[in-house]
């Protein structure tokens, strides 16, 4: 079943909660809850738009029929635009839940002001003071623009911050996410405007924490009013109930992190767990968490005394070195991550039936190949070692005639199959190793890979996320900076800044277990996306060295950007859409190659964030976002934050990393239509187009022409083997393997009745230049298309 993941409040026990706490004082509000067909829910008061330009509260003509595509959720923080296409098909109901807490600070707005009808580009913005006021300071046609904002309501959605009467003042209303205020910076502002005598006041604080899931804080409110009124002392039941909602978010937490391969973090927050005023059920399954662990610790244990007292028992002298040398890699790398591998081993352990060799070839077969993948057979075992060695060598090495004789040496090794090569590929660990120093950030790593021909090397940045194993695969975000920013700073945005004193991260990235990569993939003082070859290369290049370095699961890459790193974003998810699981263009622009390439989006989930007041951005952005939203088969999200201009927004990253944990690549595209503008964007899936003729090329450089086609292509594999490929191009090659097609049947292609052989160098140089190891190619096919 499908999970399904709330991006808002929603908290049985703390509603429960709310309505003994506080049942005046509170904002409600006709809203209704989506449901997306990924799994996700929004919720907020819903409309239906043909545009994303379109004005929502501008009534239609009378008597037309609303045929509007696009779904809008207004949650008074944003206006979320996703297709109808994309809601389930019972997916919208009432939302009974939303009766937000609502306090007001009483400032004095500038009505009759100017109006800021565009936010410029940001110069600074102070902190705010304990009052919530603020400078934001801005370029405006005519020079610097101060506009002196405060603080005047919040609610556990959004805070809305308006433009304060001053010497030049003006009137602005922004909102800001609650949830991206410090704890201690919105303490201060709530305790200099709640009036601390009103017990009633103080209890609407409460419950404002309690909507924000916010309950240490509601605890710590909540014990300041008892100790400040006695007669609320009979709130010591609620009080108890805060605590249930605190254990409540530690479990999701632990859950969260050993979803994230963080296991002796989870260890750690098990056994400090808060039992106070803990429900019986919740610390029963806090015990059954930890008595999982100490199983698969004793499992692990007990997996390693039987391999070495059966290791003690062989008697093979031939073989007595290499069994050894395996035996001690297993006890140096199995945990809890790859303990499974060893499955059928620890079934069929005390077997009477079974020779020493037979376990040993259990253990090492199921090491080598994965779970379920076991073979009693000694030698066949120890073959797959041989096997997994020498493909190791291969995509290692950087000499071509030292990979030839590597393919030689596999063909005489009986364990190297293709089906066995294949696995050995999906389980083993990256083919490069990597050295993690304990000085300095740990897990930051500056790498470089050899740039274009005779240009510089290309530089990334890669955080690898806490306890990181090579045994297991960890989804990862490629970022873009903007200009003005840096690789170093979008790292930063993703996994958090390093705390020198805790010598950790503490943002998102970090919490749920991803690899950030951040290229260095503009130049100098580069301000503008260039749509070119060298961008291109710098991100795709950064990425397979990473492939090779690191574990990192192919089917959950995620690219984004921040500004003209989110034009490139943009741009490279569109020409190179098979690689990745989701593309996030923050603060993005569509341009050039954007909107002749909308049909390659066809099946990658888009999430655009941008700010109202960031110049004509949704009207550049409307027509190609239209599309998305319009037509079948497309997955698209367009987030615009009421009031504010081009920003980070890291507002939105709690959603950001909800929408990536619903999504992953569809790797298996049976039928696809894409085009392509440029020599570089010719790799779809599995076909590779060969060169694209002159009519169909536009440079970067030479852009626009007017006269300029598409290069569309055209492809599907239907049932039977039938292969059909419709481009302009006059060569083609088709990558085949298993998933696509069954190579036991002849392959048809267009008149063409073929044996399509798979063989272990396809196999193994795709691999070795792309990178991905969980789905290889195995044979490939080169028609010719008849084209002139």
């Amino acid at each position: 079943m499908q999970r399904v993941v709330r991006c808002g409040v929603s908290c049985p026990s703390a509603a429960r909660l709310l309505a003994v706490i506080l049942a005046v004082g509170v904002q409600a509000a006709q809203a209704e809850v989506i449901t997306l067909k990924n799994g996700l829910q929004l919720q907020g008061a819903l409309t239906r738009v043909s545009s994303l330009n379109e004005n929502p509260l501008v009534p239609q003509s009378a008597g037309n029929v609303d045929v509007s595509k696009i779904v809008l959720v207004d949650d008074d923080l944003r206006r979320t635009f996703v297709s109808s296409n994309q809601v389930r098909a019972d997916g919208i109901a009432p939302d009974a839940e939303l009766t937000l807490t609502k306090i007001d600070i009483p400032k004095r707005v500038a009505k009759a002001a100017r109006r800021i009808g565009m936010v410029g580009p940001i110069l600074e913005v102070t902190p705010f003071d304990e009052y919530g006021n603020r400078i934001f300071s801005m370029m405006g046609q005519n020079g610097r623009i101060d506009v002196v904002q405060g603080v005047t309501c919040i609610t556990p959605r959004y805070t809305q911050v308006q433009g304060l009467q001053a010497k030049n003042a003006y009137d602005w209303d922004m909102r800001i996410s609650t949830a991206s205020i410090p704890r201690e910076l919105l303490s201060r502002i709530l305790l200099k405007y709640v009036p601390q005598d009103d017990p009633n006041e103080r209890l609407r604080v409460v419950r404002l924490y309690i909507q924000a899931e916010r309950y240490r804080d509601a605890v710590v409110e909540l014990d300041r009013l008892i100790q400040d009124f006695p007669a609320f002392k009979d709130m010591e039941k609620e009080r108890s109930r805060l605590y249930q909602l605190v254990a409540e978010d530690v479990i999701r937490e632990i859950e969260l992190r050993r979803g994230g391969g963080q296991h002796l973090q989870a260890v750690t927050l098990l056994e400090g767990f808060p039992a106070q005023d803990v429900s019986g059920a919740v610390l029963l399954k806090v015990s059954n968490m930890l008595e999982e662990y100490t199983e698969l610790r004793k499992r692990g244990e007990r997996a390693l005394e039987l391999l070495a007292g059966q290791v003690k028992e062989l008697d093979r002298p031939a073989v007595q070195a290499q069994v050894e040398a395996l035996a001690q890699e297993i006890s140096a790398q199995l945990n809890v991550n790859n303990l499974d591998r060893l499955a059928d081993f620890l079934r069929l352990a005390d077997d009477e039936k079974l020779t020493v060799e037979q376990k040993l070839a259990l253990a090492f077969s199921g090491w080598i190949l994965g779970s379920g993948a076991g073979t009693p057979n000694f030698t066949d075992a120890l073959s797959l070692v041989d096997a997994r060695d020498a493909v190791r060598a291969y995509l290692r090495s950087a000499n071509q005639v030292e990979r030839d004789e590597i393919l030689k040496r596999l063909k005489y090794i009986e364990g190297a199959t293709l089906p066995n090569v294949a696995k050995i590929l999906a389980t083993m660990n990256p083919p490069l190793d990597i050295e993690i120093s304990a000085d300095g950030v740990w897990g930051l790593q500056e790498r470089s890979v050899p740039g274009m021909g005779d240009e510089p090397e290309f530089h990334y940045l890669v955080q690898i996320p806490p306890e990181y194993d090579p045994s297991r695969r960890y989804p990862c975000i490629v970022t873009l900076h903007g200009a003005g920013s840096t690789p170093a700073g979008q790292i930063d945005w993703w996994a958090g800044p390093w705390n020198a004193e805790r010598r950790l991260r503490e943002g998102q990235a970090t919490r749920h277990g991803y690899f950030v990569i951040a290229p260095c993939w503009a130049s100098g003082n580069q301000t503008r996306y260039e749509y070119s070859l060298r961008e291109h290369a710098a991100v795709l290049t950064t990425l397979r060295d990473a492939l090779r370095h690191f574990s990192i699961d192919t089917d959950r890459i995620f690219l984004t950007g921040h500004s003209m790193g989110g034009d490139a974003a943009w741009d490279i998810g569109l020409a190179h859409p098979d690689l990745w699981a989701g593309v996030l263009p923050v603060v993005a622009t569509a341009d050039k190659y954007v909107s002749r390439y909308w049909k390659n989006a066809k099946g990658l989930p888009l999430y655009f964030v941008a700010g109202q007041l960031d110049g004509n951005k949704i009207a550049s952005n409307a027509r190609d976002v239209d599309r998305y939203m319009k037509y079948a088969g497309f997955d698209a999200i367009y987030v615009e934050y009421q009031g504010r201009g081009h920003e980070h927004f890291a507002d939105e990253i709690q959603r950001l990393f909800a929408w990536m944990a619903a999504n992953k690549r569809t790797f298996v595209r049976r039928e696809f239509t894409v085009t392509s503008m440029r020599p570089w964007d010719q790799f779809f899936w599995w076909v590779e187009l060969g060169e694209i003729p002159d009519r169909f090329v536009v440079l970067p450089t030479n852009w626009p022409q007017s006269k300029a086609r598409d290069a569309e292509t055209e492809a599907q594999i239907t049932p039977g083997n039938t292969i059909r490929v419709k481009t302009p191009c006059e060569q083609v090659t088709v990558w085949l393997s298993p998933e696509l097609v069954d190579f036991s049947q002849k392959i048809a292609y267009g008149r063409d009745r073929v044996d399509i052989v798979p063989s272990l160098d396809v196999m193994l140089e795709d691999v070795r230049t792309r990178g991905d190891r969980q789905h290889p190619f195995w044979a490939k096919y080169s028609p010719a298309t008849g084209r002139r």
